[in-house]
C-alpha cells in the first residue's frame, strides 16, 4: 500500500500522531502534499532550517525553534478543515523533555481540533511517554512500476531504453535503491554508454551498500563448472529457485544450510548459486552487526534484513554462522543479551520473510548452533558435504591445474584432501615453479590435522543430513575419505 492511502487513512480515522519512517523526505513530502491538496486539507511543514511553511507560503516563517514549531499547530489549524503540519527530522529533538511534553499535548488536541502530526524520519526513536500516541507507517522503497516510471522518465528517446527481455533485469538490479539512487544510476548508465544497462547499476548499488555497511553485494565471477563434485546440492537448489511460481508466496523457497569441514566449498558454491542463477548475492556478517550504543545492534540486524527483502530476488550468504552465533546460550552473563536477542529476530525473519530471498548458511561446528536454528521451514534442508572422493578430486584437479596453467604432470598422493587444499597446491606450484608432487610437501590436509572434530562431525551428520553429492540421506559408511593412513613428512625442511 502506498503512503499516502495508509495516511488518508489514519487522518480520516483522527490519529493525531503518525510517525513515518522514510529515506526519501523530498518524496514523501510531496506525496503528503498531494494527498492533502487531493481531499481539500491544509498542508504545512517544518524542518530546522527552511522554518515553518504552510500551503500557498514560498518561504518559511521565523518559527525555526522546535519547540515553537509543534506550539504553533494549533495556531495555523482550522476547526473546520483536517490540518496535516509535518516534522521534518524532529527525532533530533524527542529526546528534550519540554519537546516530548509539548507533542504528548498536540497530539491530544489533534483529536479534538483535527490537526495531525506527522513526524518523518529515517529512524523510528520514539520516547516511552509517546509510544502509545503515534502509529508508525513506513515508506516503501520504489516497486518495479515505479521503477520502471523513473526509467522511462530518465531516457527522453526510445533508443535508450533496454530492449523488452533487458527491461526486466535492468529494474530488478535498481531494487533496494531509493528513487534518488535509481535516478543518479539510470543518468549514469546513460552517461556511460548511451543506454540503461543493468551492469552499471549494479556498481552504483555495491558502493551504496557499502556505506551502510550492513551487507556487502559480492560480484565475483564463479560458475558451478568451477566447482567440483555437490551434485545433489546443485541440482536441488536449481530446481528450487527456478521452478517456484512467483505469485504464491507460501511457496518461496527458504534455503539450505551446509555443513562440512573447512575447505569443502561451502562458500564457492553459496557465491555460484547466485550467478547461476542470475541473483545478486549479499553477504550478511553477524559479527558486523554488533554496536557499542544500547539498541543499535538489534536496529543493524534490521535494516540488513530490510535491505535483503528489497533486493529480492537474492541469495543472502550468511559465512560461517556457527562463529557469529557461537555467544547466544551464554549471551544473558557475557553481553546483555545482545547476541539472544540478534539471534531471535533472525529465526524470526527465517520463519516468516515472504519476499523472495534464498538463505545459504555455512558451518563448520553444528554443536555451536542452537537446535531450533536448523528446525523446518527455516531452510529448506540442511546438506552435508563431505571431504571429496577420487572422482571429485580429478575433476577438481583439473580446473585448478588449468586455472593456473600448470603442464599436464603426475599428480600428488591427495587422500582426504578437500577442495581447497587442492587449489592450494597447485597455487604453490604455480608460485615457487616447482612440480606438484614437491609443492604436495607444503600441504598437510584438515582431515589429518583436525582428524577428531572432523569424525565427529561426520558421525553427527550420519542420518540427519542430506548428502550434497547422492540424492537421499548422508551415510558415513558410504564416505570414501576415511583413510586412516598416517602422512609422512619430510624432515629436512630444504625439500619444501
Amino acid at each position: 500500500m502506498q503512503l499516502s492511502q495508509q495516511l488518508a487513512e489514519y487522518v480520516r480515522a483522527c490519529f493525531a500522531g503518525v510517525w513515518i519512517e522514510s529515506q526519501e523526505h523530498e518524496d514523501a513530502i510531496l506525496e503528503i502534499a498531494q494527498l492533502c491538496h487531493r481531499e481539500a486539507w491544509m498542508f504545512a511543514q517544518w524542518d530546522i532550517e527552511g522554518g515553518l511553511r504552510t500551503t500557498g507560503e514560498s518561504g518559511g516563517t521565523s518559527v525555526t525553534d522546535p519547540l515553537s514549531a509543534v506550539r504553533a499547530a494549533n495556531e495555523i489549524s482550522d476547526a473546520e478543515t483536517v490540518c496535516v503540519l509535518v516534522l521534518t527530522n524532529m527525532h533530533r529533538f524527542v529526546g528534550s523533555a519540554e519537546i516530548a511534553q509539548a507533542i504528548a499535548r498536540q497530539v491530544h488536541l489533534g483529536k479534538q481540533n483535527r490537526t495531525i502530526l506527522v513526524i518523518l524520519s529515517p529512524v523510528v526513536q520514539l520516547p516511552p511517554e509517546l509510544e502509545k500516541l503515534f502509529v508508525v507507517i513506513r515508506h516503501e522503497l520504489p516497486d518495479n512500476s515505479q521503477l520502471e516510471e523513473i526509467a522511462r522518465g530518465i531516457a527522453s528517446e526510445e533508443s535508450e531504453l533496454p530492449s523488452a527481455d533487458e527491461l526486466p533485469r535492468v529494474l530488478e538490479s535498481a531494487a533496494g535503491l531509493t528513487r534518488y539512487e535509481a535516478e543518479n544510476a539510470f543518468s549514469l548508465s546513460l552517461v556511460r554508454h548511451g543506454c540503461l544497462r543493468a551492469d552499471v547499476v549494479w556498481d552504483l548499488k555495491s558502493q551504496v551498500l557499502k556505506k551502510s555497511g550492513l551487507v556487502s553485494l559480492h560480484s565475483g565471477l564463479e560458475q558451478f563448472d568451477q566447482l567440483g563434485g555437490l551434485a545433489n546440492l546443485k541440482a536441488f537448489c536449481l530446481r528450487a529457485m527456478r521452478r517456484q511460481p512467483k505469485q504464491d508466496a507460501r511457496l518461496q523457497p527458504r534455503g539450505v544450510l551446509l555443513l562440512s569441514p573447512p575447505g569443502c566449498g561451502k562458500s564457492q558454491f553459496a557465491k555460484a548459486l547466485g550467478n547461476e542463477t542470475h541473483r545478486p548475492t549479499l553477504t550478511f556478517d553477524v559479527g558486523r552487526q554488533m554496536a557499542s550504543l544500547v539498541g543499535e545492534s538489534e536496529r543493524n540486524v534490521r535494516q540488513a534484513l530490510q535491505i535483503a527483502d528489497a533486493m529480492a530476488p537474492c541469495v543472502l550468504f550468511c559465512d560461517e554462522i556457527d562463529k557469529g552465533l557461537s555467544g547466544v546460550s551464554g549471551s544473558g552473563t557475557s553481553d546483555s543479551g545482545v547476541s539472544a536477542r540478534l539471534f531471535g529476530h533472525f529465526l524470526t525473519w527465517l520463519s516468516d520473510h515472504e519476499s523472495n530471498v534464498f538463505v545459504v548458511a555455512t558451518a563448520n561446528d553444528i554443536s555451536k548452533l542452537p537446535p531450533e536454528f536448523a528446525r523446518a521451514e527455516r531452510f529448506d534442508s540442511v546438506f552435508f558435504i563431505d571431504l571429496p572422493n577420487a572422482d571429485q578430486r580429478q575433476v577438481i584437479w583439473r580446473i585448478y591445474v588449468e586455472q593456473f596453467g600448470l603442464d599436464d604432470q603426475p599428480l600428488p598422493n591427495d587422500d582426504m584432501w578437500t577442495g581447497a587444499e587442492i587449489r592450494a597446491c597447485c597455487r604453490l606450484a604455480a608460485l615457487l615453479d616447482v612440480p606438484l608432487v614437491q609443492a604436495a610437501n607444503n600441504i598437510v590436509p584438515v582431515a589429518v590435522t583436525a582428524r577428531e572434530s572432523v569424525e565427529r562431525l561426520r558421525n553427527w551428520a550420519d542420518g540427519r543430513c542430506l548428502s550434497a553429492d547422492n540424492t537421499g540421506v548422508y551415510h558415513a559408511s558410504q564416505s570414501t575419505g576415511k583413510s586412516r593412513v598416517r602422512r609422512k613428512l619430510p624432515r629436512d625442511p630444504s625439500v619444501n
